[in-house]
C-alpha cells in the first residue's frame, strides 16, 4: 500500500497544489466575491479534469467514477458558494 502511495504520490502532490493556489486565491481576493465563485469554478473543473487524468493513466476509468468525482464537485461548489453568498 505505501509502495502504491509512492507512485502516486506526484499526482496527489498536483492536486494538492490546485487545492492550495485556491484556498490563497480565496485570501488574497477576499474583497472580490465574483472572482471568488470564478475561483471555486476552476478548481472544481480541475478537481475532475485530475479524476478523469488520473484514472486514465491507471487504466480504471469508469462513467461512476466520473459521476463521483463530479458529485464531490458539486458538493465543493454547493459549500463555497453558501459561505460566498451569505449575508
Amino acid at each position: 500500500m505505501i509502495k502504491k502511495f509512492a507512485h502516486d504520490l506526484p499526482h496527489y502532490v498536483s492536486l494538492f497544489g490546485v487545492l492550495v493556489a485556491a484556498v490563497l486565491g480565496f485570501i488574497v481576493f477576499s474583497y472580490d466575491k465574483p472572482f471568488q465563485m470564478a475561483i471555486a469554478f476552476g478548481v472544481a473543473g480541475a478537481y475532475i479534469s485530475w479524476g478523469i487524468v488520473h484514472h486514465v493513466i491507471h487504466r480504471d476509468f469508469a462513467w461512476a467514477v466520473l459521476a463521483e468525482y463530479m458529485a464531490i464537485a458539486a458538493l465543493g461548489l454547493v459549500t463555497a458558494f453558501s459561505l460566498l453568498l451569505r449575508s
